[in-house]
C-alpha cells in the first residue's frame, strides 16, 4: 500500500487525527505499507502548523521525497506546488505501477484530478 500525505493530511496528523495516526503506525509497523511526504507539501503543512515538518520528518515510517529535477519540471507550470508535488508523487512509476493513494482532509481539492483519494475526515 503506497500512500502520499498531502499538506492537509500532514497538518491533521500533527493535530492528532486518528486516521492519519493509524496510517503512520501501519507504515512503521507493517510490511508493505509505505507513506510518503512530498517536500513541497511538507513545507506548506509547516506553514499552516509550525513544527509539522520537523515532527513528520523524524518519524521512521515516513519517507520524505525531495524535489528532484523531474518533479521540479512537472511542478513548474502549477500554481499550488504542495498539491502538484503530491499529485506528481502519486503517479504510477516502475516501482508503483498502480501509483499511490493521496491521503487528505480536503478531498474536494482532488475532484477532477487523476488520483485516488483517501479521505481522513472522521
Amino acid at each position: 500500500m503506497h500512500i502520499v500525505l498531502d499538506d492537509t493530511a500532514m497538518a491533521a496528523a500533527g493535530q492528532g487525527n486518528v486516521l492519519a495516526s493509524r496510517l503512520i503506525h501501519r507504515a512503521h509497523a507493517e510490511a508493505g505499507w509505505f507513506l510518503y511526504a512530498p517536500t513541497c507539501a511538507l513545507v506548506e503543512a509547516d506553514r499552516a502548523r509550525p513544527g509539522t515538518a520537523e515532527h513528520l520528518a523524524a518519524l521512521p515510517g515516513i519517507t520524505v521525497l525531495d524535489l528532484d529535477l523531474p518533479a521540479a519540471l512537472a511542478l513548474a507550470t502549477q500554481e499550488a506546488w504542495a498539491a502538484a508535488h503530491s499529485e506528481y508523487t502519486a503517479r504510477p512509476t516502475p516501482d508503483r505501477p498502480d501509483g499511490a493513494i493521496i491521503a487528505t482532509t480536503a478531498p474536494k481539492r482532488w475532484d477532477g484530478r487523476p488520483v485516488r483519494v483517501l479521505d481522513l475526515n472522521p
